[in-house]
């Protein structure tokens, strides 16, 4: 197998028996990132220097007999973790020039295991999108079709795994951002559940949604990504102290007995012919595998996408006040006074997106409205989670659809928010719920795309839907499909 075809359990064990070391899967991966990258657009910026050093570490530390799963692993993060010395931009000219003086703990601890940083990678601008087209820094491509759109906000974090540009990456899920993009790309994605993983040193957009988690080739290693990932952070004040189970050892239980829900809400008239073929494969595989299905209800859904755009809003107004130009980012060399260089900075600085966004939340917590909007979005968030909550006491798991369509053309929806926000109708509601839930490959097109399904579990209950994900992925194929790229 080509070195950037493999996994990283399979990285693992031919960097364990020295038929490979660290440095050569770095080379290849930074090889494979300079061919490609011109047609995909997936990195903001690569760091050759940085990854063929820390490879040479990782070599170092195999051969003293230090070896962790990770170590001497290459992979690439979505460009809103702070990565020490390294240019960090989340995607916006706000940020260009903007050098963090330290990391965030999801990258730390992923770094102290050993694996290799190959780069920053594309994204929509502060992580508002659900295409990658709001990135300051170009359109991303989906690799298996480059005239459609990879998903969003974590699009080169989907792309890079698809195009074969690193062995695992990060992204960041708000509303969808790891799940969708992983659909449209044909890779594993995982929201897990709010508070399992440290947001310290993850660029906020809001803050009560976002999650980070990670994309891979296949469900165990994004078993191996969680477990090195997940556990307490006293520097993140929302992180849960519960201990982190082994979740490759629990993968191969099976799902005989498991109890699926199937939500009347997700399977709507609009749903996509092979969205929908994709999804009746799924549900018959698991059938065949012995688990057994229970139709239920969320009655609550069809207010969830209008409850996310003002609370998400909301706090990204909150959360990019901070951006004016006066202590670190972008400051505009033509203002007259305070107030008009915060101004002309934050107007040259952001995108149409993040300003839209910025608008709507200001909005909704102003005086007068805040009661109106905000308030009352709390409210049904709070209904949203029930729902979850007493479907919960019936069902182990949940399987719905990640998004109505397959990936659609670059532009398609780029003036039309509401269409481009319709994108998100599956996956907005577990952030609202704040469980976790999974994209894997489930499919393809007529037009040959990658269609994911997604399967959702109770909160901190990533164990199960790793299981559930394995059992699917060792009864069929659609994983092992690369995009000819």
């Amino acid at each position: 197998m080509d070195t950037i075809d493999m996994t990283i359990h399979g990285l693992h064990q031919a960097l364990e028996s020295k038929q490979l070391s660290s440095v050569e899967a770095t080379k290849a991966m930074l090889a494979r990132i300079e061919a490609v990258e011109p047609q995909v657009g997936s990195f903001i910026t690569v760091t050759p220097e940085q990854a063929l050093a820390g490879a040479e570490a990782a070599d170092r530390r195999i051969a003293a007999g230090d070896m962790d799963i990770l170590t001497g692993v290459p992979l690439a993060l979505k460009d809103i973790f702070l990565t020490e010395g390294i240019r960090t931009t989340c995607g916006s000219r706000i940020l260009d020039n903007f050098i963090p003086p330290y990391s965030a703990t999801s990258w730390e601890k992923l770094r102290d295991r050993g694996a290799v940083l190959l780069g920053k990678l594309n994204q929509d601008e502060f992580a508002m999108g659900s295409s990658n087209e709001s990135s300051a820094f170009g359109v991303c491509r989906n690799p298996w079709d480059t005239t459609r759109i990879p998903g969003g906000s974590s699009g080169g974090s989907a792309a890079a795994i698809a195009a074969r540009q690193a062995t695992a990456t990060l992204g960041t899920d708000t509303g969808g951002s790891i799940r969708q993009p992983a659909s449209h790309c044909g890779c594993v994605g995982l929201k897990p559940t709010y508070g399992r993983v440290s947001r310290y040193g993850v660029i906020a957009y809001a803050s009560s949604l976002d999650q980070v988690g990670p994309l891979t080739r296949d469900v165990t290693d994004c078993a191996i990504m969680l477990g090195a990932l997940a556990g307490y952070d006293p520097k993140d004040s929302t992180s849960v102290d519960l201990a982190v189970p082994d979740y490759v050892a629990t993968l191969p239980n099976g799902v005989k007995g498991l109890r699926i829900g199937l939500p009347r809400e997700y399977f709507i008239a609009g749903l996509d012919a092979d969205v929908q073929k994709a999804m009746d494969a799924a549900i018959e595989t698991y059938r065949r595998l012995g688990a057994e299905f229970v139709d239920i209800s969320l009655p609550h859904t069809d207010y969830a996408v209008a409850t996310y755009y003002l609370i998400a809003t909301a706090e990204a107004s909150s959360n990019l006040a901070r951006y004016e130009g006066v202590r670190f980012g972008h400051r505009s060399a033509n203002a007259e006074g305070l107030i008009d260089m915060m101004t002309k900075s934050r107007s040259e600085g952001f995108g149409a997106e993040v300003k839209r966004r910025i608008m709507l939340g200001t909005y909704a917590l102003s005086s007068g409205y805040y009661d109106a909007y905000y308030v009352k979005a709390q409210k049904v968030r709070t209904l949203i989670m029930n729902d979850f909550i007493k479907a919960f006491a019936d069902v182990d798991v949940m399987l719905t659809p990640v998004a109505p369509t397959p990936a659609f053309k670059i532009g398609e929806k780029v003036n039309d928010p509401l269409q481009m926000y319709l994108s998100d109708i599956f996956t907005i509601p577990v952030n609202l719920a704040g469980t976790c839930a999974m994209s894997l490959p489930a499919g393809f097109s007529t037009d040959g795309l990658p269609i994911g399904v997604q399967l959702i579990g109770r909160p901190f209950g990533e164990e199960a839907i790793l299981r559930a994900g394995y059992a699917f992925e060792q009864a069929t194929e659609w994983h092992r499909a690369s995009a000819n790229l």
